[in-house]
């Protein structure tokens, strides 16, 4: 998607000429100095780049202002809000308001978000009903203002869910349902749950799907044996919907079971996505037999000129480690559309082979190349950088960044990278600014706001902060592993290791992982539950011995 507008530094020269014409002129009183919207913006980036989003927002809001520009001043009243400055949000949410009167559903759903902050519920209520009365997409917007005021009026967002309910506002469509019930769950709201649950298999009879939620639900609540015997009961449907075969391998693979999933996913008449899909979980459960019954059934159709066959057939080559077979399936991948991402591929299986410098000018030479997408060389970038990083190239690894950045500014995958690499290095603030930076084109973007809220936790004493961030991912996102994680960790940090301890044996339960592992090893020890703690450090050895959680962990508690 085409990402803000963004307005770089550079020197401004500025100069006043004064007439001297007479002295009753110079008398004058000088005309009030007109507000830079540059020097505003620019202020802006820089308050971004340095992570002071309420400075941030007052610049923009000062660049608004000066120009009467409506992007401007929503971009302000996004960044307060991301900041929590409500009272700075309501200011530019009313100069955008201003400036650009027609109602939009992204504009409403902030006047919400706003109004339930300020706990006034008439005035949330009516610009929910407005949202959700216009049909279509209009209760996702709903959704994202309810999330949105989650973290300071969370009574309140649930009393406004369960008169939206009641009140039966909800389109009689079984997605709006099913994504309110997911967030009385989220919320810990089981009378709730339920009454939605009644609703929805009143007015959807039948529907698989109203299983799926009941799975689901059982899933986040940790209840993973009666999720999966829920799930048992719809193969036989699932057989023949590819929908609901779809979500049925979605829900296995989200309980832990990979290689379920890809069985769920074999069944029926297959097309490239299934056969993508069920190789990237065969590789996730590291089922190589499979993976090489999946290659010979690929093959025997390989002779069609279908550059998404050819390029599977490569990819699923690379897995099982026939690194030349690979290169020959991606080098006779037809069409303009595909070659981006065979080059990419023939890159990643150079470097695998040992031919490191044919591997990095091919990268660079993909980089180069303008008649491919945009999302190929970006996508080079980030290889090379991860190739550098292999290589134990660090000077490699930011340079490939710097130049993706300088090349494609603002970037998220790029920016979320570095941070990963800034988190590496121990320079915090600069993985927190582009941790940040995300948040400011992507709001709700779950991955950065989960990131940013565990490097919080793990590498500072901003335990607070961190739990908020955390909270608005575990609200979108309640059944992932990483953020159940982070979720636990925090917790731990301020103290309340019991209670971190229920959360990080759920997040295992649904991800066996070196890091969670080393938590919930920590924990243990801390609570003088030695002999189970070592066996979480050991599992930890086992997935990965050089795992940095693992290291700091055995290091804070001396084992």
């Amino acid at each position: 998607m085409p990402m803000p507008q963004r307005y770089f530094p550079r020197l401004l020269l500025c100069v006043a000429l004064f007439a001297a014409a007479s002295g009753a002129q110079a008398a004058k009183p000088s005309p009030p100095v007109a507000e830079d919207p540059l020097e505003a913006t620019i202020a802006g980036e820089f308050a971004l780049q340095s992570g002071q989003l309420p400075e941030a927002a007052r610049q923009y809001l000062r660049a608004a202002r000066a120009v009467s520009d409506p992007v401007l001043a929503e971009r302000a009243t996004r960044i307060a809000l991301l900041a929590n400055e409500d009272a700075l949000a309501r200011e530019s949410y009313g100069l955008w308001r201003s400036l650009a009167p027609q109602p939009s559903a992204p504009r409403q759903a902030v006047a919400a978000t706003l109004a339930l902050r300020a706990g006034d519920k008439r005035a949330a209520k009516r610009e929910l009903r407005d949202l959700l009365a216009d049909g279509g997409d209009g209760w996702k917007h709903v959704l994202a203002a309810l999330i949105g005021a989650v973290g300071k009026q969370p009574k309140l967002v649930v009393a406004m869910l369960d008169d939206l309910v009641d009140d039966g506002a909800l389109p009689n469509q079984l997605e709006p349902w099913l994504g309110f019930g997911g967030l009385a769950q989220r919320l810990g709201q089981p009378v709730l749950v339920e009454r939605i649950v009644q609703q929805v298999v009143a007015r959807f009879p039948g529907e698989p799907r109203v299983a799926l939620l009941r799975a689901q639900l059982l899933r986040e609540g940790g209840k993973l044996d009666e999720a999966r015997s829920l799930l048992a009961g719809l193969e036989n449907a699932a057989r023949l919907s590819p929908q609901l075969r779809w979500s049925l391998a979605g829900e296995y693979d989200a309980l832990g079971d990979a290689a379920q999933a890809a069985r769920v996913l074999s069944f029926g008449p297959q097309d490239e996505s299934s056969y993508a899909q069920r190789a990237a979980l065969l590789d996730k459960a590291k089922d190589k037999t499979g993976l090489a019954t999946l290659y010979d059934e690929l093959k025997r159709e390989a002779t069609r000129p279908n550059p998404m066959r050819r390029l599977l057939l490569g990819q699923v080559a690379e897995l099982l480690e026939r690194y030349d077979e690979a290169l020959a399936w991606y080098a006779n991948v037809p069409g303009e559309e595909a070659q981006g991402i065979a080059r990419l591929r023939s890159a990643n299986v150079l470097f695998q082979l040992k031919r490191k410098p044919q591997a990095f000018a091919a990268l660079r030479a993909i980089q180069a190349d303008a008649t491919l997408d945009e999302d190929a060389q970006r996508d080079a970038y980030l290889l090379e950088a991860e190739l550098r990083l292999k290589d134990g190239d660090a000077a490699g690894e930011l340079d490939a960044y710097s130049r993706g950045l300088a090349a494609f500014a603002d970037d998220e995958a790029l920016l979320y990278s570095r941070a990963l690499l800034w988190e590496r290095r121990d320079d915090i603030a600069k993985a927190e600014a582009d941790f940040r930076r995300i948040l400011v084109i992507a709001p709700d973007d779950v991955n950065a706001l989960n990131a940013l809220g565990y490097t919080l936790a793990d590498r500072t004493d901003r335990y607070k902060e961190a739990l908020e961030l955390i909270d608005r991912a575990r609200v979108a996102e309640p059944g992932n592993a990483a953020i159940i994680d982070s979720y636990g960790w925090v917790l731990f940090k301020l103290g309340k290791s019991r209670e971190a301890l229920d959360h990080l044996r759920h997040a295992y339960a649904l991800q066996k992982d070196a890091d969670i592992a080393s938590h919930l090893g920590q924990v243990l020890w801390v609570l003088g539950q030695k002999d189970e703690a070592r066996k979480y450090f050991d599992d930890a050895r086992k997935i990965d011995p050089d795992n940095r959680s693992l290291q700091r962990a055995l290091q804070d508690v001396g084992a």
